[in-house]
């Protein structure tokens, strides 16, 4: 059976991290960017590092930050994988040592699919609703049938995704893993369990179909 990895983004609390593993959730991400409302204080976030059991991959995320910021981070935290939202570079992306994730803003359409070729050092493509330049977290989907089967890296569908439609997601878009901030929040930054656990099934129930 085909397994959707699950990421649960924008967490600032530790309780919600621990929800989130309890449900089988396999990385969750950590924003440090200050254009974004989930934004997390490095203490903040290094005590939900320290919370998470082995084998759940925290990601640190970030959007056209000072290389310094993401090397701090780096050091307090001690992420698994970064993630880049904005206009950065594969090779200045590549440049700390750590695997990272790419996002591609799919805001543009069909002309966004070219900037997928520019990252071959990603260890996957982040496909996200928004558009070039914009922040992500913003619950906007992009037309899931654009989704490209021919890359060599893993691609995630992110954008939009909520309990009631990724399983319909999943089918049409056959992602690698699924990627969701505002769709289990109460507000930015805050998850809601019942959403959390409706979206965890959802994504299951998808795949044993």
């Amino acid at each position: 059976m085909k397994r959707t990895r699950i990421k649960y983004c924008g967490m600032t609390r530790v309780e919600d991290a621990l929800e989130a593993t309890r449900l089988g959730v396999d990385a969750i991400g950590l924003v440090f960017t200050a254009r974004s409302k989930r934004r997390v204080a490095q203490a903040q976030a290094q005590a939900i590092r320290a919370a998470l059991p082995p084998l759940v991959s925290a990601v640190a995320l970030f959007m056209d930050d000072e290389a310094e910021l993401v090397r701090e981070v780096i050091a307090a935290v001690r992420p698994h994988l970064l993630q880049f939202h904005g206009g950065e570079r594969d090779d200045w992306c590549a440049q700390f040592g750590l695997p990272y994730l790419k996002a591609i803003g799919m805001g543009d359409g069909a002309a966004s699919l070219a900037r997928l070729r520019d990252y071959p050092g990603a260890a996957a493509l982040l496909l996200d609703g928004h558009g070039l330049g914009e922040a992500g977290g913003s619950g906007v989907a992009f037309d899931w049938s654009q989704m490209p089967q021919d890359l060599a890296q893993p691609v995630m569908l992110a954008g939009g995704l909520r309990p009631d439609n990724v399983a319909a997601a999943i089918r049409l878009a056959r992602p690698w893993a699924v990627d969701v901030a505002s769709g289990v929040e109460a507000s930015p930054g805050i998850k809601d369990p019942a959403r959390m656990l409706a979206f965890a099934t959802a994504v299951r129930d998808a795949d044993a179909r």
